[in-house]
């Protein structure tokens, strides 16, 4: 990932509704949520929504799907990994003993965490 990149994505998730609606999309896996059910669970007006939906997908951070008249979001899981091991590449000045077993365990706690580890 590069520097422009990161900084796209790090801005769109710096405003508390966008981090809230990507939150809610790494949550729901996969198949991801329809607008209208995101809308509904962060009782956003769908304005509002769709405009903090285009901030993300502009971002690189979820993907829209269109299932007749509704579109499914879902997180780009393998952009997430990315942001990730951009933030994490040479952690701790390279002594992974420090921050690699953090990540290592935050991994485990959650199923479909990406498992990024610091970069060595």
């Amino acid at each position: 990932m590069e520097m422009k990149d990161a900084t796209l994505a790090l801005a769109a998730l710096g405003q508390a509704t966008r981090l809230s609606v990507f939150r809610l999309l790494v949550e729901a896996g996969p198949e991801g949520r329809k607008a209208g059910d995101i809308a509904e669970a962060l009782s956003l007006p769908g304005a509002t929504l769709s405009f903090h939906l285009k901030e993300l997908s502009a971002a690189g951070l979820i993907r829209g799907e269109q299932l007749g008249r509704s579109i499914r979001y879902s997180a780009d899981f393998q952009q997430m990994a990315e942001l990730i091991a951009f933030l994490t590449r040479n952690c701790c000045g390279g002594d992974t003993s420090q921050c690699a077993p953090v990540a290592g365990e935050r991994a485990q706690e959650t199923p479909r965490s990406t498992g990024a580890r610091c970069a060595s």
